[in-house]
C-alpha cells in the first residue's frame, strides 16, 4: 500500500488574502477620516492661537499701540507690524513688532483685520477665514476664527 504524503502549504489562499484586504479596508474607512479631521482641528487651534488675546498678532498690536498711541488703521493693515524702523517716518515707531511671521492663517489666506473694530469698537477685530476659505466677516454661525465670541 502506498502512503499518501501531504505537502506543507507555503502560501496563502486567495480567500485568506481577500479576507485580510477586506479587514484592512474596513479599518482604513474608519481611520482615514479621523486623521483628516485631526489635521483640520490642529489648523483651527493654530489659527485660534494666532488671533487670540495672547497670540503673537494681538500682542504685537498691543505693543504697537503702546508705542504709537493707537492701533494701525484698517487701511494700514497688520502688515505695518512687519516694517523695519527705518521704513516708518515716526520716531515713536519701534518696529518691527513681528519677526519672521507670515500673516497668513494655516490655510494660506491672509488674516483679516479691522480697526476700529465692529465688535471691539475701541480696539481691533482680527479673524481668519477658516477651513472654508470664505470671508464671512466673522458673522455668527460662520466657520471664521476670530478674536471675539458670540453671546
Amino acid at each position: 500500500m502506498r502512503r499518501v504524503t501531504r505537502r506543507k502549504r507555503s502560501a496563502f489562499t486567495l480567500m485568506e488574502v481577500l479576507l485580510v484586504a477586506g479587514i484592512l479596508a474596513l479599518l482604513a474607512a474608519f481611520a482615514v477620516p479621523k486623521l483628516f479631521q485631526t489635521a483640520t482641528d490642529a489648523k483651527i487651534h493654530l489659527a485660534e492661537a494666532a488671533v487670540g488675546p495672547n497670540g503673537p498678532i494681538s500682542s504685537a498690536l498691543e505693543r504697537y499701540k503702546y508705542d504709537m498711541g493707537r492701533y494701525p488703521e484698517t487701511d494700514e493693515g497688520i502688515d505695518l507690524l512687519l516694517r523695519a524702523k527705518d521704513d516708518v517716518n515716526d520716531e515713536r515707531y519701534k518696529g518691527p513688532y513681528l519677526n519672521n511671521t507670515k500673516l497668513e492663517d494655516p490655510w494660506g489666506s491672509p488674516f483679516e483685520y479691522r480697526s476700529p473694530g465692529d465688535i471691539h469698537e475701541d480696539g481691533f477685530d482680527i479673524w481668519s477665514r477658516g477651513p472654508n476659505l470664505e470671508d464671512d466677516g466673522g458673522k455668527e454661525g460662520s466657520d471664521d476664527i476670530k478674536n471675539w465670541y458670540e453671546k
